[in-house]
């Protein structure tokens, strides 16, 4: 018997049992949907991320206080007094600018009586360059307001709508920060909602007031982290270098031991994609599990097939059926119905895929699931050996069966 002729022979089959054959696809579907569906949502999310993190540039340098790999104790801060040195361009040729930044949260209020809780964060002009801002109205905060401590704000467009209900035509308008008064004097372009949270609900004030009034720290001029940015994403090596060596020389530390951590947007890349990659891998395998219940589901229902077909068994066997015929026979038929729930399945988990961006899109959370070539593949020839070795046991069953038993069998 020919491979083309097993095939004939098993659709004939799985067509006079047309609901059985689609109950039995049905876990099969479902798996291969599901492993389509999460493969394509997990990578979606990890564009997302490692797009929202390269957004803001590839010659970035964080730096913030204490150190995450030794337990370093009572570690200084970082001040407004390291960024100066930091930016220093006899110190730091490598470096362009060093943009501080201070975040807290305050309550929020307008004349018309709409209130919230809401992050602001104290920041110096470099930032908003480093951050890619730009206003719709108004303007940026400048470096005399700095210097004046002055009671200024610029704001999202979406805290904008939540208070005013508009974004536009709000420049002069009022606010108060924890009841004291501010004036709006920009309002940023939108952002998006990203995977850490809206950009357009940002409320930035200038550093030197949010430390004098607003956010309190423990020591002087102390700022949560600094934003370096090196003259090209080719220097970043040596920004990096240049920062630690000049906080090593103002923190006094001892050899090899920091109170500060530096780390470059390449390094949170690297930790982006790794964590989302095992995601991936952790969802795509929970719902491969699903396929697993559908072979057992294929192997049931063969099983069944070749309890009900003993007697044509045994007189294919007494007409010359060899055993390999049998068992070709019925592992095409397993094959078959694991592949065609592949390929429904691929359909499924492609619609499945499409309806959760969708949703994250209308929650304000946009990213674009992606179904690849190689998520489909893996899909269906895992989907494919599924059948095959679901189908082993009761090809072979079916393939030994003595014809003389067979015959005989009511």
């Amino acid at each position: 018997m020919n491979i083309a002729q097993s095939i004939l022979e098993a659709l004939e089959s799985l067509n006079a049992n047309r609901l059985r054959s689609g109950l039995t696809m049905l876990g099969i579907i479902i798996g291969v949907g599901a492993v389509i569906a999460m493969l394509s949502v997990g990578q979606g999310a990890q564009s997302s991320i490692t797009g929202a993190i390269s957004g803001i540039g590839t010659n970035l340098v964080f730096v913030a206080s204490g150190n995450r790999v030794q337990d370093v104790k009572n570690p200084r801060p970082i001040t407004m007094a390291d960024a100066q040195a930091i930016a220093d361009p006899l110190v730091s040729p490598d470096i362009a600018a060093v943009a501080p930044e201070i975040q807290g949260s305050v309550d929020v209020s307008v004349a018309n009586g709409k209130q919230t809780t809401n992050s602001i964060t104290g920041v110096t002009p470099d930032y908003f360059s480093m951050e890619n801002y730009i206003v719709t109205e108004g303007a940026l905060i400048t470096q005399d307001q700095i210097l004046g401590q002055a009671s200024v704000v610029v704001i999202g467009p979406s805290i904008a709508d939540t208070l005013f209900g508009r974004h536009d035509g709000l420049v002069g308008e009022t606010i108060r920060l924890s009841g004291q008064p501010f004036h709006i004097i920009g309002v940023t372009a939108s952002k998006g909602g990203g995977s850490f949270g809206s950009q357009d609900s940002s409320i930035f004030v200038p550093i030197s007031t949010a430390q004098a009034r607003l956010i309190h720290r423990a020591a002087i001029n102390q700022v949560d982290m600094l934003m370096v940015q090196a003259t090209s994403a080719d220097t970043v090596s040596q920004a990096t270098d240049e920062v630690s060596q000049v906080l090593r020389q103002r923190h006094h530390t001892p050899i090899g031991i920091d109170d500060f951590t530096v780390f470059s947007q390449k390094d949170i890349l690297s930790i982006a994609t790794t964590v989302t990659g095992v995601f991936t891998i952790f969802i795509g395998g929970i719902a491969g599990i699903s396929l697993l219940v559908g072979g057992i589901g294929i192997m049931n229902i063969m099983l069944v097939s070749v309890t009900e077909r003993t007697r044509e068994i045994g007189l294919r066997k007494a007409l010359g059926a060899r055993k390999r015929d049998i068992l070709v026979q019925f592992l095409t038929e397993s094959s078959l119905l694991s592949l065609f729930g592949g390929v429904i399945g691929i359909g499924l988990g492609w619609l499945l895929a499409l309806l959760v961006g969708r949703i994250a899109t209308a929650s304000g959370n946009p990213f674009n699931p992606t179904v690849n070539l190689s998520s489909i593949l893996l899909a269906t020839l895992f989907s494919a050996a599924v059948g095959l070795f679901f189908g082993i046991y009761p090809a072979n069953r079916a393939a030994s069966l003595e014809p003389v038993d067979a015959l005989r069998y009511e």
